[in-house]
């Protein structure tokens, strides 16, 4: 027996509200059944952004800096910011995250130097705060941001997900569906999609070596 060779399966909006509907044990038969079923979708992906980290939407970007301006946008896609560093003649410097208070209570906010410390104000349109702010208009600063999955628009969009995800994806958007449409399988396709979402969480991690090594400061001489 010969296998496939293929490894580009995917699927679309309407393959995911098709899937949703059937097992709701309903059939999609209207344009507003889609209407309502792509609004769920676009719930489902918004509510991913506060189940945690997805390793998928982590983007690297740059900011170029101005000499004692100490606030820069971040766009509206973005959700948060992991780790920023300055860069000066191709050297790195990490910076330090602060807290709003933390923020609030410095009592220079325009002291001039390379910055050592940001604050992200998490607002519709997020802003990266630097303290200092920059002494010269030529370091940059370094970011990994989490940023929005892409919506689903259109019935032939395919999505911004991983394949590992699409399981979970179709498990959650019934879960939406049975809400509305099929409450006596609520309570199934909810613990469904939750031991989807978890296995595929907990899948989508970062990795790195983990090393313990014993202190003998204090070791017994025997």
């Amino acid at each position: 027996m010969a296998v496939s060779g293929s490894k580009d399966f995917e699927l679309d909006v309407n393959d995911y509200i098709e899937e949703a509907f059937e097992r709701c044990g309903l059939m999609a038969q209207t344009g507003y059944d889609l209407k309502t079923a792509k609004r769920s979708l676009n719930l489902l992906l918004a509510d991913w952004a506060n189940r945690g980290l997805n390793q998928w939407t982590i983007t690297q970007s740059t900011i170029s800096l101005t000499q004692g301006t100490g606030n820069y946008s971040l766009g509206a896609d973005t959700i948060d910011i992991l780790s920023a560093v300055v860069r000066r003649s191709d050297v790195d410097f990490s910076i330090d995250r602060i807290s709003r208070d933390d923020y609030l209570s410095i009592p220079n906010k325009t002291q001039q130097a390379r910055p050592s410390q940001f604050f992200v104000d998490r607002q519709i349109n997020p802003t990266l705060k630097l303290w200092p702010v920059p002494e010269n208009s030529t370091d940059v600063v370094v970011v990994d941001k989490l940023v929005r999955i892409d919506d689903a628009d259109t019935q032939t969009n395919t999505l911004d997900v991983p394949f590992r995800f699409y399981p979970c994806l179709a498990a959650g958007l019934s879960y939406y569906l049975a809400i509305k449409r099929a409450p006596d399988r609520v309570q199934l396709l909810k613990a469904i999609y939750e031991e989807e979402f978890e296995r595929a969480a907990s899948e989508d991690r970062d990795r790195a070596s983990f090393n313990v090594q014993p202190s003998l400061a204090y070791a017994r001489i025997l």
